[in-house]
C-alpha cells in the first residue's frame, strides 16, 4: 500500500514540527516521519542535564507561539520540552513514530517524491508519495566523532557529548573533553562539579562571551552594524575575562557575530568554565596527535594517561544516506549548497529547515517560509488537492 500525501516532512525535531504546524494553519496536508519513538528526541534524549538554551526566549520560539511569561529568559532543558509538548498540542502536530526513512526520489513521470520507509516497531516497509518533500532531520542527525589513531585501541571508556548525562559516573576519574564548543566547555564544567579530574582540548581559536553580552549583541544588532557590535562584544570581553590566552584560549580574527553568520561558528558562552581553568580545576590541552591504550599524545609533545575520552566534536547530516535526488539543494556532505537565506528551497519540490546554523530563531524563519511558498504554489495551480487515500 502507498499512501499519497501533499507535504511529506522527515524528521520531528523542532524543525518539523515547526514546519507541519505552519502548514497546519494554512489546511495544507501533511505527514511527519520520525525515527524514533517520540519528537524532540535530540533535546528529550541525548541533551546533558544540565542544558539551558544560550539565547533568550524571545530568539528560541517556534512560529506563533511564545513561551510563558513565568519562565526565566534562558529556559532549561525541561522548560523547553514542556513548551514543545504544549507547542505540538496546540498546532495539532501528529507524527508518525518509529519511520526510518531508508530512500526518496524523485519520479519525473509523476512529479511526485516516493518515500521507502521503515516501520520499526512492525519491522515493515511503508510507502508513501508526496507532492512536496520537506528534509528537517537538520544538521544534527547524528554524533561526529574524528578519525584519531589509536582511538580503537583506547583502554578507557568513549563517549559522545550526545550520550552524556552528568557528571556522576565520572567522580575522581582522568576525564578529556574533546572540542571546546558550548556542549564541551559546559560538559567540561559539569564534570569538574561532580569532581572529575577534567582536561579540555581546545585546538581552535574561540570567542568566549557572557549569556548577557550575546542578549545586548543580537539586540544590538537590530541598529548597529555587525562590525561596530562585534568590536562591543570583543571590548566587553577582555574587560570581563582578561587575556585568556595565557591559559592556552585564543581569539579569532574575526568578531564573534560575523563568524555566527559567516560560518555557523557560535562564540562560546561561558556558565563558569572559565573561571575553572583560571583556578586550575579544569586544565586545557592541545590537539591530540595520536592515542595509545590508556595514554593520549598531544601535539605538545606531551602525555596523559585518561581514564574517559568525551567528544564534544558536533554532529554531522546523514541527508545523503536516504536522499537519492537532492533536487540541487545540498552537497555531498548534506548540508545545503546555497547560504542563508537562499538555502530552504530546492527544485522539484524539495525544502529544507533547521541546516542554516541558525539554532531555533533560523528553524522558525525556514519553517514559515516554506509554508509560504508551498502555499503559494499550492494556490498557484489551482489549490490543494485531496491526496490521503492510500491506493495498491
Amino acid at each position: 500500500m502507498k499512501q499519497e500525501i501533499v507535504v511529506l516532512i522527515v524528521g520531528a525535531g523542532p524543525a518539523g514540527i515547526a514546519t507541519s504546524a505552519c502548514l497546519n494553519l494554512k489546511n495544507i496536508s501533511n505527514i511527519i516521519l520520525e525515527k524514533d519513538d517520540s519528537f524532540a528526541s535530540l533535546w528529550r534524549k541525548r541533551s546533558y542535564d544540565r542544558l539551558k538554551l544560550h539565547l533568550a526566549t524571545q530568539f528560541c520560539e517556534l512560529p506563533y507561539m511564545s513561551f510563558p511569561p513565568n519562565l526565566p529568559t534562558f529556559v532549561s532543558k525541561n522548560d523547553f520540552l514542556e513548551y514543545l509538548d504544549t507547542y505540538v498540542s496546540h498546532f495539532n502536530v501528529n507524527p508518525l513514530y518509529q519511520r526510518a526513512v531508508k530512500s526518496a526520489y524523485f519520479d519525473n513521470v509523476d512529479g511526485k517524491w516516493h518515500v521507502k520507509a521503515m516501520n520499526v516497531e512492525k519491522n515493515v516497509a511503508e510507502y508513501y508519495v508526496a507532492r512536496i518533500l520537506v528534509v528537517a532531520t537538520g544538521e544534527n542527525s547524528e554524533g561526529f566523532v574524528p578519525i584519531i589513531e589509536g582511538l580503537d585501541d583506547f583502554g578507557g571508556m568513549i563517549m559522545h557529548s550526545s550520550d552524556y548525562g552528568n557528571g556522576k559516573s565520572f567522580e575522581e576519574k582522568e576525564v578529556l573533553v574533546v572540542g571546546c564548543g558550548n556542549s564541551g566547555m559546559e560538559i567540561a564544567y559539569d564534570l569538574s562539579n561532580w569532581g572529575a579530574r577534567t582536561s579540555i582540548i581546545v585546538h581552535k581559536p574561540v570567542h568566549v562571551l557572557t549569556k548577557k553580552m550575546v542578549h545586548i549583541g543580537l539586540l544590538l544588532l537590530k541598529y548597529i552594524p555587525c562590525d561596530t557590535v562585534d568590536k562591543m562584544m570583543i571590548m566587553l570581553s577582555k574587560l570581563t575575562y582578561g587575556d585568556l590566552s595565557v591559559f592556552g584560549i585564543n581569539s579569532p580574527n574575526k568578531g564573534p557575530f560575523y563568524l555566527k553568520n559567516a560560518s555557523g561558528r557560535s562564540p562560546v558562552i561561558d556558565v563558569g568554565t572559565v573561571d575553572k581553568i583560571k583556578e586550575g580545576k579544569i586544565k586545557v590541552l592541545p590537539s591530540i596527535k595520536k592515542i595509545k591504550k590508556s595514554y593520549v599524545e598531544f601535539t605538545d609533545g606531551k602525555r596523559k594517561r585518561f581514564d574517559a575520552l568525551i567528544f564534544a566534536t558536533g554532529y554531522k547530516s546523514t541527508v545523503m544516506k536516504w536522499l537519492k535526488d537532492d533536487g540541487v539543494l545540498f552537497n555531498e556532505n548534506g548540508m545545503p549548497k546555497k547560504r542563508s537565506p537562499y538555502h530552504w528551497k530546492g527544485e522539484k519540490g524539495i525544502y529544507c529547515v533547521g541546516f542554516a546554523s541558525a539554532g531555533l530563531f533560523g528553524i522558525s524563519s525556514d519553517a514559515k517560509n516554506i509554508a509560504e511558498d508551498i502555499d503559494r504554489i499550492l494556490m498557484h495551480v489551482g489549490g490543494e488537492m485531496d491526496l490521503s487515500q492510500e491506493y495498491c
